[in-house]
């Protein structure tokens, strides 16, 4: 999994158009679904959640303030300073720490397990998803439940494929180009950041280069289904992204949900 140096402080500015305020509402929706708990009812126990992959903590703050028990990880100290800094600014005192998805730990058994925005997709070495899928049965009490989602092999074939994308503003700046293996079904995305300085020349501005490279894996609904069954999961769903529909062979985010 790659570490996002570069990106921490400044994913964010690039991601502003996202709702992660709806995505947690959905998400916190999907949880309470898992647990056969109804929806706006208050909690007589806040579920007790780990969070990997929780980056910035877009997902993560909002989560806390809906009144879940969260505990965030990552693999990237550089995200999870930022996540850390967001939480504090929002007034919240939340556990944060550097954890590997496919070898989790928890001193106590939880009752799910959440991994947002194409974690699993960085998952990409031969029986990564699996290893993450049996970590994470294994830290879950009865009944609990895996949610996460992916961005789906159609999104990852055919709409950033093998294409570049650009985006301009006024303090920054990204190349972002891509190759997409269908052998290896691994698509390579290759970054570039140019941020603002304070420094001139010749009156103008001058721009910090910085570069990344990140490998996601697309992966097939019905791969993933199939290994979670293996892995022990009874109950498995899948969701057209920010619905309870079936995904479509369109879909380009598909959200699971798995109870142990």
């Amino acid at each position: 999994m790659e570490s996002y140096s570069h990106l921490a402080r400044l994913y964010d500015g690039f991601m502003n158009e996202v709702d992660y305020e709806a995505w947690a509402q959905y998400v916190s929706r999907l949880i309470r679904r898992a647990l056969n708990m109804p929806e706006n009812a208050p909690f007589s126990r806040p579920p007790r959640i780990l969070e990997c992959g929780c980056g910035t903590g877009n997902i993560t703050v909002p989560l806390a303030k809906l009144g879940f028990d969260i505990t965030a990880s990552d693999i990237s100290d550089d995200m999870l300073a930022v996540a850390a800094e967001k939480a504090r600014s929002a007034g919240l005192r939340l556990p944060f720490v550097r954890m590997d998805m496919t070898a989790l730990s928890f001193h106590r058994p939880l009752d799910c397990i959440i991994a947002c925005c194409d974690c699993v997709n960085y998952l990409t070495g031969e029986g990564d998803a699996e290893s993450f899928f049996r970590s994470a049965y294994s830290l879950l009490k009865s009944g609990g439940a895996l949610l996460f989602d992916i961005s789906s092999k159609h999104k990852l074939e055919s709409i950033l494929g093998c294409n570049a994308f650009t985006d301009s503003r006024a303090d920054r700046a990204y190349f972002w180009q891509n190759n997409y293996d269908e052998e290896s079904n691994l698509i390579e995305m290759k970054l570039e950041f140019f941020t603002k300085t304070n420094e001139k020349q010749d009156g103008e501005s001058l721009y910090k280069r910085s570069a990344e490279t990140h490998i996601q894996r697309a992966y097939t609904e019905l791969e993933l289904m199939c290994l979670l069954e293996h892995c022990g999961f009874k109950r498995i769903e899948a969701f057209d992204a920010f619905s309870l529909e079936p995904p479509k062979p369109e879909s380009e985010r598909i959200q699971f949900l798995a109870v142990k």
